[in-house]
């Protein structure tokens, strides 16, 4: 993981991380009036590998997940970015268990149960203080459980893995990405990829579809999916709807 940028264009990235949905729900709700873009994270690995693909500008992390420790995430995501500010939450109000995350780099800490606004105003200090908290607007990154699609620099990583693309593979991916969970007919793709129709078009999305999931999915959960008689959708892996 990079750092990520601390200039003043782009949309601010808060990566939250969580093992319960519900709160996790309401903080990106929280993020998103706020006027940042929220990155959910039900444990640490997960948030790891989305900070290595799309590095945040902000993370709220929990202090107990059921994988790794959130100090041990803490540190991970120190090491890679020693002036990303961190907030954390806990259930745990101990003297020494908020002296343990401050002292392993957390910014701040707040114990739960707490007030959304609380944790907004919190973030936004520490954004300010970072150089972050001036940013307005970026649609440029896309993310969907493991997978990171940069539209700016056209990257796309799994994982943390880098994926080469065509540039066609490119547009069928991100087109999929804008819509997740979405079943996108042939002739939507085909309108929107190749900006309108071909003899034998639907074959040509076909062959398309069939070379990005060789490339996504392969070794993988699968996220591309064909819905028979509809066309495609894009899902999280193991997320069977």
């Amino acid at each position: 993981m990079t750092a990520a940028p601390r200039s003043p264009t782009g949309r601010v990235r808060v990566l939250i991380v969580d093992d319960e949905p519900a709160l996790t729900e309401v903080l990106s709700v929280a993020v998103t009036e706020a006027g940042w873009r929220p990155y959910p994270a039900p444990d640490g690995r997960s948030a790891l590998r989305i900070a290595r693909g799309c590095p945040p500008h902000a993370v709220v992390l929990d202090g107990m997940l059921p994988d790794l420790d959130g100090i041990q995430v803490l540190r991970r995501l120190r090491h890679e970015d020693p002036g990303l500010p961190v907030l954390m939450l806990t259930a745990r109000d101990a003297l020494e268990c908020r002296l343990d995350g401050l002292e392993n780099g957390a910014d701040d800490y707040v114990t739960k149960p707490f007030s959304l606004e609380e944790v907004v105003l919190r973030l936004r200090g520490l954004l300010r203080r970072s150089g972050a908290g001036r940013s307005r607007t970026d649609d440029s990154v896309r993310v969907l459980g493991d997978l990171v699609l940069a539209v700016a620099s056209r990257e796309v990583h799994r994982d943390g893995d880098r994926i080469p693309l065509t540039a066609k593979e490119f547009d069928l991916l991100g087109l999929l990405m804008e819509h997740p969970r979405q079943v996108l007919s042939k002739a939507q793709i085909l309108d929107h990829v190749w900006s309108g129709s071909f003899d034998g078009g639907g074959n040509l999305v076909e062959v398309y579809i069939s070379g990005l999931r060789r490339k996504i999915d392969r070794g993988r959960a699968p996220m591309i999916h064909t819905v028979r008689g509809l066309g495609y959708a894009i899902r999280p892996a193991g997320d069977g709807r």
